[in-house]
């Protein structure tokens, strides 16, 4: 487990350091003045975060489903996939309402993780997937009550909101696997790796290449933003990437 874990007016152009790294140290600078609201840095990369995190966390929840050889760890993988499901419709919703690109893939770290998981059998890939995703999810939960206390915008803050809810669900669920290290992942959690910015950011989506994604289950219980009482669709795009070891 040691090595997984060592862990904007025009198109709000892809700039080369958009996602798990912040664009620059001023995440306060507004970059948009938008009907809902002045969007910031923070904002905006605040939208790719979410998004970059359900391209990943979705297959590794379809892994955990196949792959988990205990009820607990096949429940936190159904999770991942309803959650993240609903928050990729709300990010796919409101990215072009803020003239934000979205990435199709994760970063390169994100994506190592996948392959981490995905080349994991037994019960190294239960105790693998329960720590990792404890780590990534307690290191986002303090930037989602950042981001939700200092917004100006409404749609970056109901998004928070709803990233809020699901991420405490998966931290909840990981924990209840009975296999999450504490010693281990809280030292990951304040103790980062200090690893390159092409490590940790998404790469822009190729011109004219379809919009990934992330169909909810069937028995979904999770829903995305409603806004204007329009609940979010994604007709005519491309499906969710099946988890490899290429796509995050």
């Amino acid at each position: 487990m040691g090595g997984a874990l060592s862990l904007t007016l025009v198109a709000l152009a892809y700039p080369g350091m958009l996602g798990v790294s912040n664009v620059s140290s001023d995440g306060s600078r507004v970059i948009a003045q938008t009907q809902w609201g002045p969007l910031t840095e923070s904002d905006r990369d605040f939208v790719v975060k979410v998004r970059a995190a359900g391209l990943w966390e979705y297959p590794v929840g379809q892994m955990a489903v196949k792959k988990g050889t205990t009820k607990a760890v096949v429940t936190a993988g159904r999770h991942l996939i309803d959650g993240h499901a609903a928050l990729d419709a709300s990010c796919r919703k409101i990215a072009p309402m803020l003239n934000i690109t979205l990435p199709n893939l994760a970063s390169p770290q994100q994506q190592g993780f996948v392959n981490t998981l995905n080349a994991d059998t037994g019960k190294q890939f239960d105790s693998d997937m329960a720590n990792i995703l404890r780590v990534t999810h307690g290191s986002i939960f303090n930037t989602i009550a950042k981001i939700r206390s200092t917004t100006k915008n409404t749609l970056v803050r109901e998004l928070a909101n709803q990233a809020n809810a699901t991420v405490l669900d998966h931290i909840t669920v990981m924990e209840q696997t009975g296999l999450v290290n504490f010693d281990q992942v809280l030292f990951q959690q304040t103790t980062p790796p200090k690893l390159p910015a092409t490590d940790l950011t998404p790469p822009p989506p190729p011109a004219g290449q379809p919009e990934v994604v992330l169909p909810p289950p069937p028995n979904a219980t999770s829903s995305p933003l409603v806004i204007d009482g329009s609940p979010v669709t994604g007709p005519g795009q491309a499906p969710a990437p099946a988890p490899s070891p290429t796509t995050g």
